[in-house]
């Protein structure tokens, strides 16, 4: 798993690339505060290696609670900025500032 972040100068905002490899999954998201936590907005792309990757523009000084959904299983990363303890899902979610 990975996160790369790359600030645009000209924009309020951060191109934010996911990356997570699971080559038996048939589907992997990210959901998470930016998208109102909906699997088909955060729809990753599975590449040929295996993993699955996609890139989204969050709005820049924020910070966001998110997890991979990996056919059906919430999964957080290892490199998330930051860990939160989430009381309606009764987890900690990752977190990733921006």
């Amino acid at each position: 798993m990975s996160i790369k972040k790359q600030f645009i100068k000209t924009k309020p905002v951060c191109k934010v690339t996911f990356s997570v490899e699971a080559k038996e999954a048939i589907t992997a998201s990210v959901v998470g505060d930016f998208n109102n936590w909906n699997p088909a907005e955060g729809e990753l792309s599975k590449l040929k290696n295996g993993t699955f990757k996609g890139v989204f523009e969050l709005p820049k000084d924020a910070s966001y609670e998110f997890k991979y959904v990996i056919d059906g299983n919430f999964i957080n990363d290892s490199e998330a900025d930051t860990f939160k303890w989430n009381e309606f899902a009764g987890t900690e979610n990752g977190v990733l500032e921006v």
